[in-house]
């Protein structure tokens, strides 16, 4: 068994994850005490967290402690997000046993892949009142949306919830390696891998955050961030990592997916 370097993402102080075997990482205005590691401090891009959320804990991480680690596997998740074992699927978890269930180790077969990505969401199926409020602009140029399921791909969710043709403005300014791959991966699929959520060897995620957080400044130029506002826009940047994280794991690495859970309570 290989222990992980785990680091659970939170915006505010709650007590209950003061109680689990993760390492706990503090982003936002809230107060922390010390069980909290910031990330308002050396090289940081704390002043985005507005709109990066919890990458602005990623890249502290990448730009100051990943090139120490000893550890041969890191991962992320998030408050009310946690990795779990996998014959802990179908059991009640709740804020008490928590710590029972959480994923803490990989097994001896660990040198068959190199990351573990969340199980995929299905994003298709919205009702079609939702598609027309939401998506009257793509009906416009392909009416068929309404009635073909295989139509509701990664691509035509991103734009009813998070901007027109917004995914497509990002996917132009990926490197030359991935630009017409990723534009192919959202208008093939209708399910991703969530939550910006991953475990990793060291190497892979040097290579993920090396990758990702120059896409996403290019991003910047594009976007901005004064017009970003509202539920659906003012994290943008950490939903446009989202969906790239599903596709760049998959293409770049050997991975695995492994059950997650939300927590309700």
């Amino acid at each position: 068994m290989k222990k992980i370097e785990m680091y659970c993402v939170t915006n505010k102080k709650i007590s209950y994850l003061e109680k689990i075997p993760y390492n706990l990482a503090a982003v936002g205005s809230s107060s922390f005490t010390e069980e909290y590691i910031r990330c308002d401090k050396d090289n940081n891009i704390y002043h985005k967290e507005k709109n990066y959320s919890e990458l602005t804990f990623h890249y502290w991480y990448w730009r100051n402690k990943l090139k120490t680690t000893k550890s041969e596997w890191i991962g992320f998740c998030q408050k009310r997000r946690f990795w779990i074992k996998p014959d802990s699927i179908n059991l009640e978890i709740n804020s008490k046993n928590l710590s029972d269930h959480l994923l803490t180790d990989i097994t001896s077969e660990s040198n068959d892949f190199e990351s573990i990505i969340c199980k995929p969401i299905k994003i298709s199926g919205a009702k079609k009142i939702k598609i027309i409020k939401r998506a009257w602009r793509n009906l416009i140029t392909d009416p068929l949306i309404l009635f073909d399921k295989n139509r509701e791909n990664i691509s035509l969710h991103f734009d009813m919830h998070h901007g027109y043709k917004n995914l497509d403005k990002a996917s132009d300014l990926l490197n030359d390696d991935d630009k017409k791959d990723f534009k192919k991966y959202i208008k093939d699929r209708d399910y991703f891998n969530p939550h910006i959520m991953f475990i990793a060897k060291p190497y892979v995620a040097d290579k993920w955050f090396d990758t990702l957080f120059p896409w996403l400044e290019r991003c910047e130029n594009e976007f901005g961030f004064d017009k970003l506002t509202g539920y659906d826009f003012t994290r943008l940047y950490a939903y446009l990592a989202e969906r790239y994280l599903s596709f760049w794991f998959k293409k770049y690495t050997k991975y695995k997916e492994y059950p997650w859970i939300t927590l309700k309570n």
